[in-house]
């Protein structure tokens, strides 16, 4: 992941630079310097089923680089089940505080065991035993029955051994092909250029109108 200095990078939105990529890293990195807020990795995430239905959540990026944007989660969990049938999601970024949004628009793969466990290791210890006790977006009677499964999961680590990654806990990876970076003005005079991925590696770029 580059560095950018901790000063604000002018962003010339009538000729933008190439690489999308790089604007994203300037502009997250300022976000976390400059933002103001716990989570400035906090993204919503967008998939649809297979009517088309859309749904959103909100997630976390944990890692991005040049082939794209990873999130981890339940791979039995509602938005899983959208992504196993339409592999497709839609990113938000909102840093409010600086009247900044990007919205990325992609594929997905899934990351590999070797991504997911490291990543599931470096995990808090209450984390990954929660990530265990729980079976995402189904249904459970009361908090006392959502309380005793995370009671058995203790019990069956009471001799100190670390956790294992369930088989079904991993990340995915979001692979862009439109970026949409927007920075706002008063009076709704916003500046928008889009990203658009083309056949040969590059991208191509317009401004949008607000």
């Amino acid at each position: 992941m580059m560095q950018p200095p901790d000063e604000e990078l002018p962003m010339n939105f009538d000729h933008p630079p190439a690489d999308p990529f790089t604007v994203f890293d300037e502009w997250f990195h300022h976000a976390e310097l400059h933002a103001g807020l716990p989570n400035p990795n906090a993204m919503t995430i967008a998939t649809a089923n297979a009517e088309g239905r859309p749904t959103a959540r909100i997630v976390l990026l944990k890692q991005f680089d040049a082939r794209g944007f990873v999130f981890f989660t339940n791979q039995q969990s509602r938005k899983a089940e959208d992504l196993a049938v339409n592999p497709s999601a839609s990113l938000l970024f909102h840093w409010d505080s600086l009247e900044r949004q990007i919205r990325i628009e992609g594929s997905i793969e899934q990351t590999s065991d070797a991504e997911n466990d490291a990543y599931f290791n470096s995990r808090a210890l209450e984390s990954r035993l929660n990530a265990i006790a729980s079976d995402q977006s189904r249904p459970i009677e009361d908090r006392d029955a959502l309380e005793a499964r995370r009671a058995a999961v203790d019990a069956a680590h009471a001799d100190g051994r670390p956790p294992a990654r369930p088989p079904h806990w991993g990340g995915y990876r979001v692979v862009p092909s439109r970026f949409e970076f927007w920075s706002g003005h008063p009076h709704r005079l916003h500046d928008r250029v889009l990203y658009v991925a083309d056949d040969h590696g590059g991208w191509t770029t317009s401004r949008l109108m607000p």
